[in-house]
């Protein structure tokens, strides 16, 4: 993996949106908690850029991983994450959210286009009905992070 780009991460949203271009711009927006980066989050990330210019990742910081997933996750410190998606040419920039859910930023950003896993449905996505459009992308059979747990 080359080095991150750590300009991609953004700490303040509302400066960054201040200073965002989004002329003739279409904004993608995907969300998670990207615990040990895997193939499938990769694939995610890789559909997800085809749909639109600009790629904002949300990350899910390290208290709210723990009220989902519990008290042995994230399995790596939100930096370190970040840092991982950073490194990734087709993230254009990524965002931490301490709340269960990324509504707070997606109302805040507008984006153009939701994007989440297979493992969601249209109408569970979180903020469909503010973007103009919400895909959901096929899952890569085999990759998720709980199973690759599970089988250390």
């Amino acid at each position: 993996m080359q080095h991150p780009d750590t300009s991609k991460i953004i700490h303040d949203v509302d400066a960054f949106l201040e200073h965002l271009d989004r002329n003739d711009k279409s904004i993608i927006f995907t969300n998670g908690c990207f615990d040990l980066l895997h193939e499938g989050h990769l694939h995610l990330i890789a559909e997800s850029k085809k749909l639109g210019d600009i790629l904002i990742v949300a990350v899910n910081d390290d208290a709210s991983i723990q009220r989902l997933k519990g008290a042995t996750r994230p399995i790596e410190r939100l930096e370190t994450r970040m840092n991982h998606l950073a490194a990734l040419e087709t993230v254009d920039y990524i965002i931490s959210f301490s709340e269960d859910t990324p509504l707070q930023i997606i109302e805040k950003i507008q984006p153009d286009i939701l994007v989440k896993g297979g493992d969601y449905k249209k109408e569970e996505v979180v903020g469909n009905h503010i973007a103009r459009k919400t895909v959901i992308i096929p899952l890569l059979e085999g990759f998720s992070t709980t199973k690759i747990i599970q089988s250390k």
